[in-house]
């Protein structure tokens, strides 16, 4: 009741959404359940094109969120959300389990850290495992010495959930535009007109929520040009068929707190297929998901970022890591094999796709953790909306609007 008395304040608006990805859908939704008028402008020819639709669907539980931060608190509110949607719409939604995994006595601090911050971030059910043979009960592939295990890890099909909300924008009378790229934007009387590749459009306010475009827009209406996004590509093998059952749920590795990814883990997704990854190359294009995919405006504008030195100065050996691990199949292996050791290099099938992340970065050359929003006037940017950006969408979407839309736009 509270969260629709503070939308209805925005009844009579006109709101643009730049982005067709599931938490500028999300916001849609939100909005135009209220009556607000809302246009979404997508650039691509379907929604979830990008982030969105290029990763591996796993609902997170706030395991590894600093206690406090608003991953850790969205995190938590938006996973309950996801499956009370997927519930109402029918949509797949499977708790097949996470075991974060240290594989020997080195790892056992970090694990303990994650425990700690998964019990202080309310991880339902979560229980530490200390023997093999327990580890095996849920694995019995895996290896290692102790794990966390947090069993209502879940997975979905993100890019289904966002249609289905696209449908619910439809439904409550507002547009969703594909084939519709934002070029420029000017304020004109407390107002924002949008240029687009399809022509303008006038809003009361906009709400940019555009990944890996998220500093251009940001450059457009003279925000802070920091954080940049610097886009890490993500590569993926899939298990063969045939040894699929290798890995029953999620098998994941203690990650390395001075990294904002995850490491190399196995996944079985919601349709049954497992893959594996993904690893976090630095891509050559903002949407680069080959190594192919070069942009060089992009490429020099990531070098030439004052950050550039700082970031390759504190992480270059492990960027020298990942990349090797890319270009050389049995290096890529190996990592894996480390949590898997039945597992085989005839079983990473095929490299089943890639994702593309919208990491934002710092002039410093820090590399932002949480999620950050900015504010020009009547335009609300998304400057940081990394995992579990999908999982929190519908909790990004309703705090944006209370912390951000409950002020008069001009």
């Amino acid at each position: 009741m509270e969260q629709h008395s503070r939308l209805r304040r925005h009844m009579s608006e006109q709101i643009g959404i730049i982005g067709g990805g599931i938490v500028g859908v999300a916001l849609a939704r939100e909005l135009s359940a209220s009556g607000a008028e809302v246009t979404v402008l997508e650039k691509e020819a379907r929604l979830s094109e990008h982030q969105t639709g290029h990763n591996s669907g796993v609902v997170h539980a706030g395991l590894y969120y600093a206690p406090g931060s608003l991953k850790a608190t969205l995190c938590a509110k938006g996973r309950v959300q996801i499956r009370e949607f997927c519930e109402e719409k029918g949509l797949p939604y499977r708790e097949v389990g996470k075991l974060v995994v240290a594989v020997d006595e080195s790892e056992l601090g970090a694990l303990a850290e994650i425990e700690r911050r998964s019990r202080e971030n309310g991880v339902p059910n979560l229980a530490r495992i200390d023997e093999v043979a327990k580890l095996r009960e849920i694995e019995p592939h895996v290896a290692g010495v102790a794990a966390v295990h947090s069993p209502h890890t879940a997975v979905v099909d993100y890019a289904s959930i966002t249609d289905a909300m696209g449908q619910d924008v439809r439904a409550a009378g507002g547009r969703v535009l594909l084939h519709t790229e934002v070029t420029a934007m000017r304020m004109e009387n407390g107002r924002v007109r949008v240029i687009t590749t399809a022509g303008e459009y006038l809003f009361d306010r906009v709400i940019a929520a555009a990944g890996l475009q998220s500093d251009v827009v940001a450059k457009m209406v003279g925000a802070d040009p920091s954080p940049k996004i610097l886009p890490f590509r993500g590569e993926y093998w899939e298990l063969r068929h045939d040894r699929t059952d290798l890995v029953s749920g999620m098998i994941y590795p203690v990650p390395d707190p001075r990294f904002p990814f995850l490491g190399v883990h196995f996944t079985r997704g919601v349709y049954d297929n497992v893959h594996v990854g993904p690893n976090a190359v630095p891509a050559l294009a903002r949407e680069g998901y080959r190594w192919l995919r070069m942009s060089p405006k992009d490429t020099w504008d990531s070098l030439t970022w004052p950050g550039a030195w700082p970031l390759a100065k504190q992480h270059w050996r492990m960027g020298v890591d990942e990349i090797s691990g890319s270009l050389i199949k049995p290096l890529y292996f190996r990592k894996a094999q480390r949590f898997v050791p039945d597992l085989r290099l005839s079983d990473l099938d095929v490299k089943s796709g890639a994702g593309v992340r919208a990491q934002a970065w710092g002039k410093d050359g820090a590399l932002l953790d949480d999620f950050a929003v900015d504010q020009v006037g009547p335009v609300t940017i998304l400057r940081n909306a990394p995992s579990p950006a999908a999982t929190s969408s519908i909790a990004i979407a309703q705090y944006v609007i209370e912390h951000y839309l409950t002020v008069p736009a001009s």
